[in-house]
């Protein structure tokens, strides 16, 4: 292309080595929306995404970015899950007021949870490969009909996430219910035993997962070779 004359657009990149992981489920949460049109209709979805884990804790569906929703889907989630440490997410009105003190940020201050605003959108990035994720797996495999197919699909698609697809962030091999709840060890136990589905985890049945066991990445220019969830070795350009 460029020997036919085209030129690439200069783009400024920002270097972004610094990693960082919450130590156990619950210590952070991030919060951001995927925006969609449904046949038509506007679509704004709330994704709360437990840092540790990679769990989806919580969903809402709106056809606006409302502090009432992201309350409600906040409070829903506290009452499944127990309250996070601290959240974090970008300057949307839902979230952070300018002047005076945001609806959500009172809500927060009364439960004692710590708020972020990301000055960068790097803070919030395990939640931007997520919606990412779910753009390409989700709303751009189905065509849905109306709203509410869409909120259907959405319950089975993050209920799959969460207990069957196995995450590249996690080794390849786990999926983020292992874990959020605590039973990491014990699944991959399991799976280098090459156990079968136990009984007593009714989402626990290992036949049903893609399991990574082989895989070579790039990361920041740097191709990676792992093996079994572990990885092997950097090839350095």
């Amino acid at each position: 292309m460029e020997e036919a004359g085209y030129r690439p657009p200069k783009v400024k990149s920002q270097p972004h080595d610094e990693r960082f992981e919450a130590v156990r489920p619950n210590h952070l949460w991030h919060l951001d929306y995927v925006h969609r049109h449904i046949n038509r209709a506007n679509t704004h979805t709330l994704i709360l995404l437990d840092d540790h884990s990679r769990y989806a804790v919580g969903h809402g569906v709106d056809d606006a970015e409302r502090a009432n929703m992201v309350i409600e889907t906040f409070e829903q989630a506290v009452q499944l899950h127990g309250k996070p440490e601290m959240v974090i997410h970008d300057k949307g009105s839902a979230f952070w007021s300018w002047r005076g003190i945001s609806r959500f940020t009172a809500l927060l201050t009364e439960l004692g949870i710590d708020q972020i605003v990301a000055k960068h959108k790097e803070w919030n990035g395990k939640l931007e490969v997520f919606n990412a994720n779910i753009q390409k797996e989700l709303f751009d495999v189905y065509r849905f009909y109306d709203v509410t197919e869409m909120r259907r699909r959405l319950d089975t698609h993050l209920h799959w996430y969460n207990h069957r697809r196995t995450n590249h962030a996690l080794g390849g091999l786990l999926v983020p219910a292992d874990r959020y709840y605590g039973r990491a060890d014990e699944v991959l136990a399991r799976i280098e035993a090459g156990a079968g589905p136990d009984a007593s985890f009714d989402t626990l049945d290992l036949r049903e997962r893609v399991l990574e066991l082989f895989k070579v990445v790039s990361h920041n220019g740097t191709a990676e070779v792992w093996l079994m969830g572990q990885k092997l070795l950097e090839l350095h350009r």
